[in-house]
């Protein structure tokens, strides 16, 4: 038979505040069972989730704590070309390997400037690919349309 541990057991064996489990298992972070009007979390799920928080911080340790942050204004960028430039950059973003860490992508046109603005943050490994795309996707051919 499987044991079931209360919010309080569970924060006391994994070293976490109550109301910060409550919060994981409202996000789903940390799967429960609601009993009457408290939740019960199994053995094997708490024993997944601590495995799980093991690994991010291992990764977090290898990744380094160098964060980078960037903000590239592309000028003279219509519609069309900011639309397929910020989509590509989105889908590089989305599929990319776990191993560069977090980060974050944002893609802003900016009608009246015809400008398309991209901020990026995360290690200097994603910012390294990142950059790399965008240097393809902005290269232009002879009269100043990008290819």
């Amino acid at each position: 038979m499987e044991k079931y541990y209360s919010v309080e057991e569970a924060s006391k064996i994994i070293g976490l505040h109550p109301k910060t489990i409550a919060r994981y298992i409202r996000e789903g972070k940390l799967a429960a069972n609601k009993v009457g009007k408290g939740w019960r979390i199994s053995g094997h799920d708490l024993s997944v989730f601590v495995e799980g928080q093991e690994k991010r911080e291992k990764s977090e340790k290898t990744e380094g704590p160098i964060r980078v942050s960037a903000v590239v204004d592309i000028p003279e960028t219509g519609r069309d070309a900011a639309m397929r430039i910020a989509n590509t950059l989105t889908a590089i973003s989305n599929s990319k390997d776990k191993s560069v860490g977090t980060s974050s992508l944002t893609t802003q046109y900016i009608e009246s400037e015809r400008q398309l603005r991209i901020m990026l943050w995360g290690s200097v490994r994603y910012i390294e690919v990142m950059m790399g795309a965008l240097s393809s996707l902005t290269e232009t051919d002879e009269i100043g349309e990008y290819v």
